[in-house]
Protein backbone atom coordinates (compact mmCIF):
# COMPACT_ATOMS: atom_id res chain seq x y z
CA UNK A 1 0.00 0.00 0.00
CA UNK A 2 1.62 3.80 -0.65
CA UNK A 3 2.58 5.50 2.36
CA UNK A 4 1.53 8.71 2.99
CA UNK A 5 4.86 10.92 4.47
CA UNK A 6 3.47 13.74 7.11
CA UNK A 7 5.23 17.23 7.16
CA UNK A 8 6.96 19.38 9.65
CA UNK A 9 3.99 21.46 9.17
CA UNK A 10 1.36 19.12 9.26
CA UNK A 11 2.79 17.25 12.71
CA UNK A 12 3.39 20.78 14.44
CA UNK A 13 -0.47 21.50 13.47
CA UNK A 14 -1.77 17.94 15.23
CA UNK A 15 0.58 18.72 18.48
CA UNK A 16 -1.78 22.02 18.23
CA UNK A 17 -5.28 20.73 17.60
CA UNK A 18 -4.06 18.76 20.54
CA UNK A 19 -4.17 15.21 18.37
CA UNK A 20 -1.09 14.67 19.61
CA UNK A 21 0.03 15.77 23.00
CA UNK A 22 2.67 18.19 23.43
CA UNK A 23 5.22 15.67 25.45
CA UNK A 24 4.72 12.22 23.62
CA UNK A 25 8.31 11.28 21.92
CA UNK A 26 8.76 11.13 18.75
CA UNK A 27 11.16 12.16 15.72
CA UNK A 28 10.03 12.82 11.94
CA UNK A 29 12.29 10.56 10.05
CA UNK A 30 11.33 11.72 6.50
CA UNK A 31 7.46 11.69 7.22
CA UNK A 32 7.51 8.94 8.79
CA UNK A 33 6.62 9.61 12.72
CA UNK A 34 9.40 7.21 14.73
CA UNK A 35 7.89 6.41 18.65
CA UNK A 36 11.02 7.21 20.94
CA UNK A 37 12.31 4.62 23.72
CA UNK A 38 10.90 6.41 27.15
CA UNK A 39 13.66 7.82 29.13
CA UNK A 40 15.07 5.26 31.81
CA UNK A 41 16.25 6.85 35.03
CA UNK A 42 20.44 6.28 34.37
CA UNK A 43 19.35 8.09 31.20
CA UNK A 44 18.54 11.20 33.19
CA UNK A 45 21.08 10.95 35.49
CA UNK A 46 23.65 11.25 32.92
CA UNK A 47 21.87 13.50 31.15
CA UNK A 48 22.08 15.85 34.02
CA UNK A 49 25.28 15.84 35.44
CA UNK A 50 26.20 16.34 31.51
CA UNK A 51 23.99 19.39 31.29
CA UNK A 52 25.76 20.90 34.76
CA UNK A 53 29.57 20.28 33.40
CA UNK A 54 28.69 21.80 30.11
CA UNK A 55 26.88 24.88 31.78
CA UNK A 56 30.02 25.46 34.25
CA UNK A 57 32.30 25.55 31.02
CA UNK A 58 31.30 29.16 30.37
CA UNK A 59 31.52 29.50 26.79
CA UNK A 60 30.60 32.84 25.38
CA UNK A 61 30.98 31.81 21.49
CA UNK A 62 28.72 28.59 21.42
CA UNK A 63 25.65 27.37 22.90
CA UNK A 64 25.00 24.14 24.10
CA UNK A 65 21.22 23.01 24.14
CA UNK A 66 19.35 20.42 25.63
CA UNK A 67 17.15 18.17 23.80
CA UNK A 68 16.00 21.08 21.00
CA UNK A 69 14.12 20.06 18.14
CA UNK A 70 16.70 20.14 15.48
CA UNK A 71 14.47 20.61 12.42
CA UNK A 72 16.81 19.29 9.24
CA UNK A 73 13.62 19.80 6.20
CA UNK A 74 9.85 19.61 5.89
CA UNK A 75 9.69 16.30 6.58
CA UNK A 76 12.22 15.55 9.08
CA UNK A 77 13.35 16.26 12.70
CA UNK A 78 15.40 15.04 15.37
CA UNK A 79 15.65 15.53 19.40
CA UNK A 80 19.88 15.27 20.25
CA UNK A 81 19.82 14.96 23.99
CA UNK A 82 22.73 18.29 23.02
CA UNK A 83 23.29 20.30 20.04
CA UNK A 84 26.67 22.46 20.16
CA UNK A 85 26.33 25.26 18.27
CA UNK A 86 27.29 29.29 17.14
CA UNK A 87 26.35 31.44 19.63
CA UNK A 88 25.34 33.46 16.13
CA UNK A 89 22.70 31.02 15.00
CA UNK A 90 19.23 31.96 16.39
CA UNK A 91 17.41 28.23 18.12
CA UNK A 92 14.45 28.83 15.49
CA UNK A 93 17.09 28.95 12.46
CA UNK A 94 19.22 26.02 13.83
CA UNK A 95 19.61 23.31 10.87
CA UNK A 96 21.68 20.42 10.68
CA UNK A 97 24.51 22.48 9.07
CA UNK A 98 24.82 24.44 11.82
CA UNK A 99 25.48 21.59 14.58
CA UNK A 100 28.88 21.81 15.37
CA UNK A 101 28.53 18.40 17.62
CA UNK A 102 25.21 16.30 18.45
CA UNK A 103 25.67 13.75 21.33
CA UNK A 104 23.05 11.51 22.18
CA UNK A 105 22.75 9.55 25.53
CA UNK A 106 21.49 6.27 25.24
CA UNK A 107 20.08 3.59 27.33
CA UNK A 108 17.33 1.23 25.59
CA UNK A 109 17.96 3.51 22.04
CA UNK A 110 21.63 2.59 21.69
CA UNK A 111 21.03 -0.26 18.75
CA UNK A 112 19.36 2.59 17.10
CA UNK A 113 21.49 5.21 17.94
CA UNK A 114 24.47 3.47 16.96
CA UNK A 115 22.52 2.36 13.78
CA UNK A 116 20.14 4.34 11.62
CA UNK A 117 20.34 7.94 13.90
CA UNK A 118 23.81 8.37 12.93
CA UNK A 119 23.17 7.44 9.35
CA UNK A 120 20.70 10.11 9.81
CA UNK A 121 23.21 12.84 11.25
CA UNK A 122 25.70 12.01 8.56
CA UNK A 123 23.21 12.82 5.97
CA UNK A 124 22.25 15.89 7.17
CA UNK A 125 25.57 17.12 7.44
CA UNK A 126 26.16 16.91 11.04
CA UNK A 127 30.25 17.11 11.47
CA UNK A 128 30.52 15.15 14.96
CA UNK A 129 28.26 12.99 16.73
CA UNK A 130 28.85 11.49 20.36
CA UNK A 131 27.04 8.58 21.80
CA UNK A 132 27.15 8.23 25.36
CA UNK A 133 25.80 4.47 26.50
CA UNK A 134 24.18 5.44 29.80
CA UNK A 135 25.05 2.32 31.51
CA UNK A 136 28.52 1.44 30.27
CA UNK A 137 29.51 4.78 29.65
CA UNK A 138 31.52 4.06 26.92
CA UNK A 139 31.52 7.28 24.72
CA UNK A 140 31.11 6.72 21.03
CA UNK A 141 32.81 9.39 18.66
CA UNK A 142 31.91 9.77 15.10
CA UNK A 143 34.37 12.31 13.17
CA UNK A 144 35.70 12.96 9.53
CA UNK A 145 32.11 13.02 7.84
CA UNK A 146 32.60 12.41 4.22
CA UNK A 147 30.51 11.07 1.33
CA UNK A 148 29.56 7.25 2.83
CA UNK A 149 28.89 8.60 6.30
CA UNK A 150 31.69 9.17 9.20
CA UNK A 151 35.23 8.32 8.07
CA UNK A 152 36.07 8.09 11.91
CA UNK A 153 34.88 6.22 14.82
CA UNK A 154 36.18 5.12 17.98
CA UNK A 155 35.24 4.89 21.27
CA UNK A 156 36.14 6.26 24.35
CA UNK A 157 36.33 4.78 28.27
CA UNK A 158 34.65 6.72 31.13
CA UNK A 159 38.07 8.04 32.51
CA UNK A 160 39.31 9.33 29.36
CA UNK A 161 38.53 12.73 28.27
CA UNK A 162 36.56 13.82 25.38
CA UNK A 163 36.80 17.09 23.33
CA UNK A 164 34.91 17.95 20.25
CA UNK A 165 36.77 18.17 17.31
CA UNK A 166 35.50 21.28 15.99
CA UNK A 167 34.87 22.82 19.58
CA UNK A 168 37.45 21.45 21.54
CA UNK A 169 36.16 23.87 23.94
CA UNK A 170 33.69 21.30 25.23
CA UNK A 171 35.48 18.24 26.39
CA UNK A 172 34.10 15.48 29.18
CA UNK A 173 35.38 13.01 31.17
CA UNK A 174 32.43 11.39 32.34
CA UNK A 175 34.27 9.48 35.41
CA UNK A 176 35.44 13.39 37.10
CA UNK A 177 31.79 13.53 36.96
CA UNK A 178 31.56 11.08 39.27
CA UNK A 179 29.13 8.73 37.16
CA UNK A 180 30.45 5.25 37.29
CA UNK A 181 29.76 2.57 35.22
CA UNK A 182 26.87 -0.06 35.98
Amino acid sequence: MPRRPWTLAEIEAMVAAGIIDEHERFELIGGEVVPMSPKGARHEVVKIELNEHFQRLGLTDLRIVQETTLRLDEKSFIEPDFVVFSRSVAVEDLRGHHVLLAIEVADSSLHYDLGRKIGIYAAWGIAEVWVIDAETLVTHVFRKLGTEGYGHRFATKPDDTVAGALVPQVHVSLAALGLKPL
